[in-house]
């Protein structure tokens, strides 16, 4: 996961870029960017963020074999016609090397501030990822729902490969359209594989079943915190993994062993140093 915020020298643009291109050079396989506007805590002013598909496009620019993509987008704030365009065109200026992760979104002061609807987020996506995926596709989409309309809707130029639709969610609600629409899904936070873990894993077989879909054809993914305990960092509390490089490699190769083929990992510190601590136990798991 790249930083995105803007509060201190981590979050600007030439650390931004410096990551990537150490990531890249270090052999790790893709950089993930979150989607939000701010974040505001209950009883805190809002720490800003700056835009993902701005920051992926750029990040596209100045690397050349790692896979881009959102962790996640939130459908309500691109309409699925304008997403469909932007993705495709993303995937043609990074040749090939889009993932597209997608979701209902879930913090509602950014709802509120911006005047998006903040109710039925489901419902509200459940339509807008159908439209997505079909133009995507390449189809002529005529869709006629509760939330959105399209009369003869097409992307044009057309994606040259079939995008992947990567889809993050844990209710049963959106697992049932993880199983019924997405190539891979995703679930986070965790350090060690704990009972949360286990039943998420439980509850997507479960949708997996329900659609009457093979669960080996979903991949699965998980989102880590890990935490250098030898750099100075902001974060201390127990959501965080902290181990050596050894500890870090079983650590992976712990989620590996449920069936989960991709870790997406939010590294404290953000630094050249913690990427290339992370790739070497990336490589000593992979022995």
């Amino acid at each position: 996961m790249l930083p995105l915020g803007e509060t201190d020298d981590v979050g600007d643009w030439p650390r931004i870029r410096e990551l990537a291109e150490v990531a890249e050079a270090e052999g790790l396989d893709s950089l993930w960017v979150a989607d939000h506007f701010f974040h505001k805590p209950p009883d805190g002013e809002a720490q800003g963020l700056h835009e993902a598909w701005t920051l992926l496009s750029a990040v596209a620019g100045v690397t050349s074999r790692v896979e881009l993509a959102p962790l996640v987008l939130c459908s309500a704030f691109r309409n699925p016609g304008l997403l469909a365009h932007m993705a495709a065109t993303l995937d043609v200026v990074s040749q090939g090397r889009l993932i597209l992760g997608v979701g209902a979104g879930w913090h509602d002061p950014e709802f509120e501030a911006f005047g998006y609807p903040a109710d039925h987020k489901v419902s509200r996506f459940e339509e807008w990822v159908e439209i997505v995926i079909r133009l995507l596709r390449g189809e002529h989409v005529t869709f006629e729902g509760t939330y959105y309309k399209t009369r003869d809707a097409v992307v044009v130029p057309a994606p040259k490969r079939q995008i992947p639709i990567l889809i993050a969610g844990n209710k049963p609600r959106m697992m049932r359209l993880v199983a019924r629409h997405a190539d891979s899904w995703n679930t986070a936070w965790f350090g060690m594989p704990d009972d949360r873990l286990h039943e998420r894993l439980r509850d997507l077989d479960a949708a997996l079943d329900e659609e009457e879909r093979d669960r080996g054809s979903l991949e699965r993914s998980v989102g880590l915190l890990v935490r250098d305990p030898d750099q100075p960092g902001d974060e201390e509390d127990d959501e965080w993994f902290s181990g050596s490089v050894g500890e870090v490699a079983e650590l992976l190769r712990a989620h590996e062993q449920l069936g989960l083929s991709h870790a997406i990992v939010i590294l404290e510190p953000r630094t050249p140093q913690s990427v290339r601590r992370l790739a070497e136990a990336v490589k000593l798991m992979r022995g």
